[in-house]
Formats: C-alpha cells, sequence, structure tokens
C-alpha cells in the first residue's frame, strides 16, 4: 500500500481500502443525531405530530365553546378518558378485530404469492384464472357477506374469509407485475446459462418482485382491517367475542357516542400501526439494494 506524505510533517497518510487517493475523496461530514435518530428525520416526525395536535386542540375547542353535548359531539379529551375507563372492555374486541385481520393477511399472503408465482410459470393458467380475481376484487364484500355467513355455518371463518377476499387481490396483482418486470437482460442470460425455470424464479423474479409484493402488502393490510370490520357490521355478532364493529353498532343504540368514537380511534390505531409495520419491514428488507429505500447522500 502506498503512503503520501503530510504537507508540514512527516505524517503518513494511507490510501483508501478500494485503492483510491484518501486525500482527493470528499469528506463526509457526520450528520447530527438528537435523540439518536438522524436530525433531518425529525422534521418528517414532528410535522404530523404539530398539526395531529392542532386538530385535536381546535375539536376541544369548537365542543366547549359550542356547548355540543356528548351525545352529539364527544371532545377528544372525553372520547380519551373513555378508552381508558372501557378499556377492559374495548381491548377483548380490539383483540378480535386484530385477529382476524393478521389472519387474513397471513391468508392474502399465502394464497396470493402462490397464485402469482403459478400465473408466471403458465400464461395459460393466468388468462384462464385472473378474470376471476379481478370479478372477486371488484365485488363488494358487503354484498357477498351474507351469503358467506350462512355459507360458512361459522362467524369467525366468515369474517376471515371477508376480510380475505378484500386484501388477496393486491397482492396478487402487485406480485405478478414483479415476476414480470425482471430484466429481459438477465432473463436472457439465465437462459444463456441454461438456468431452470425454478432457478430463474428463485434467483432473478422473485427478488425483482420483493419491492413490488411489499408494496401490495402496505396496501392489503389496511383492506384486511376494513374487511374485518365491515364483515363484523354485516355479521351483527354480540357477546365477549365480537369486535370493534359491534361495540360501534352496540354504542349508537344506546347512545354511547363518546365509546363510539373510542372503538374507532382503536380502528384507526390499529390501521396506522399494520401500515408503519408493513413499511418497516419493507425498509429492513430493501434498505441495501433497492433504490426506494436506499438513503442518497446530499
Amino acid at each position: 500500500m502506498s503512503r503520501l506524505p503530510l504537507a508540514g510533517g512527516n505524517a503518513l497518510l494511507d490510501d483508501a481500502a478500494d485503492g483510491t487517493d484518501a486525500a482527493a475523496r470528499p469528506a463526509m461530514a457526520t450528520e447530527r443525531r438528537v435523540l439518536g435518530l438522524r436530525a433531518g428525520a425529525w422534521p418528517g416526525i414532528l410535522a404530523p405530530v404539530v398539526v395531529g395536535f392542532l386538530g385535536l386542540a381546535l375539536w376541544q375547542a369548537l365542543v366547549v365553546i359550542k356547548g355540543i353535548p356528548p351525545y352529539v359531539l364527544p371532545g377528544p379529551w372525553l372520547v380519551a378518558q373513555t378508552v381508558v375507563s372501557d378499556w377492559s372492555t374495548l381491548s377483548g374486541s380490539l383483540l378480535v378485530t386484530l385477529e382476524i385481520t393478521l389472519a387474513a393477511l397471513v391468508a392474502a399472503v399465502v394464497v396470493g404469492v402462490a397464485l402469482a408465482i403459478l400465473f408466471a410459470q403458465s400464461r395459460w393458467m393466468e388468462r384462464a384464472l385472473f378474470p376471476y380475481a379481478v370479478v372477486l376484487q371488484v365485488t363488494p364484500v358487503v354484498a357477498i357477506a351474507p351469503l358467506i355467513i350462512i355459507w360458512a355455518d361459522d362467524v369467525n371463518l366468515s369474517l376471515l374469509i371477508c376480510a380475505w377476499i378484500v386484501a388477496f387481490f393486491p397482492i396478487l396483482s402487485n406480485t405478478i407485475l414483479g415476476l414480470n418486470s425482471a430484466d429481459h437482460n438477465l432473463v436472457a442470460l439465465f437462459q444463456l446459462y441454461r438456468a431452470g425455470r425454478w432457478q430463474t424464479m428463485r434467483y432473478l423474479r422473485l427478488p425483482a418482485a420483493l419491492p413490488y409484493f411489499l408494496g401490495g402488502l402496505k396496501i392489503s393490510g389496511g383492506l384486511a382491517l376494513i374487511g374485518a370490520v365491515v364483515a363484523e357490521f354485516v355479521a351483527g355478532t354480540g357477546g365477549s367475542a365480537s369486535g370493534l364493529a359491534y361495540r360501534i353498532l352496540e354504542s349508537g343504540f344506546q347512545l354511547r357516542i363518546p365509546r363510539m368514537f373510542a372503538a374507532l380511534f382503536l380502528i384507526s390505531a390499529s390501521g396506522v400501526a399494520i401500515f408503519l409495520v408493513t413499511s418497516w419491514i419493507s425498509h429492513l428488507l430493501l434498505r441495501r439494494w433497492h433504490e426506494s429505500a436506499m438513503r442518497r447522500e446530499t
């Protein structure tokens, strides 16, 4: 390894490990961190927090100034108190809704990815079956939920099927798009080296489809929650094993509007949490190699 003398002294400077002259490279400034996070990341965190706080403050002020009764529009502070006071009831319903949502999302991933791989291997199968997947997607789940509840003869299974129907198509369509988006030059290279169809699928098409699949996963996570809630509304299941949708219906019948808003808040918070988790998974899987997740030097 060559050594370069520093001006004004006898110290020596090693060349970079990659063979380039370290003195010729621009100095990389160390980005400042605040509470463990990059300083540049804080505006993206604080902006929605501030906007949300201002919105809640405006809501609370409107309720107080106008004297709106709680059975018409409860203030956010009363909703927060209701979440705490009724947590023993709402937490059980939240768990039921989340179990159905996550089970439907897992089923959508398994079936959607399996069918996408099958369609990528057989164009005939794609042309024969994909239109029916489109029909399943565009059919309103609220219209077919009563039939599914009757045919399944099991409330939890029918709720799972309804949520799966809503969450299934984005996984399927995005994964198919990703599998078909592999670089055709690389596909030709694999063929040149006589790679088998499954070898090409494993080492080329599946990695190329990963960003598309993860995009579909973020969409399907929220749709699975919507499907579960809509199915619960249609089923109208009660008792201790009921989900948040039934708590909303129950609260409406009893004019317990603060509890209704508390259940709505838990549904929205669950949807945000699912989106954040799926976004985090996408970032972990793509951050080292895909342009959409890699940090860019400024």
